[in-house]
């Protein structure tokens, strides 16, 4: 079954304070932790690239809506975010990690399946 992925828009400026109140920290990622680009995981970043793209998609539910059932994002009404995996070295099952993307432009990345979220500005 293929699957959309959806390119989204920029989600922060690359310097200054957005009025999140830190420097160069989008509003949206205010109160989480923050990681950049460069410091992802190689497989986050490809994943990253590839949504960025429109895909493809290398698992048949990447792109399915995430509820935010566990509640650590932003929230926002149902089929706001996005999720799609990031590959694992068990190839057997979807492993936990993913990102996770918001209508705005927002990326997240988790390693616990949503236990946890970092932000990653653009």
């Amino acid at each position: 079954m293929a699957c959309l992925l959806l390119a989204l828009p920029a989600g922060c400026s690359s310097g200054g304070d957005d009025g999140g109140g830190r420097t160069g920290i989008p509003a949206w990622a205010e109160g989480m932790p923050v990681t950049a680009v460069s410091e992802l995981p190689a497989e986050a970043r490809t994943t990253r690239q590839l949504i960025d793209e429109g895909g493809p998609s290398p698992h048949e539910r990447d792109g399915s809506v995430s509820g935010n059932l566990e509640g650590p994002l932003p929230r926002q009404e149902r089929g706001y975010h996005r999720e799609c995996t990031v590959p694992t070295p068990t190839p057997e099952d979807r492993g936990t990690r993913r990102v996770v993307t918001g209508r705005n432009g927002e990326t997240f990345y988790t390693d616990d399946h949503h236990a946890s979220f970092t932000a990653v500005p653009r």
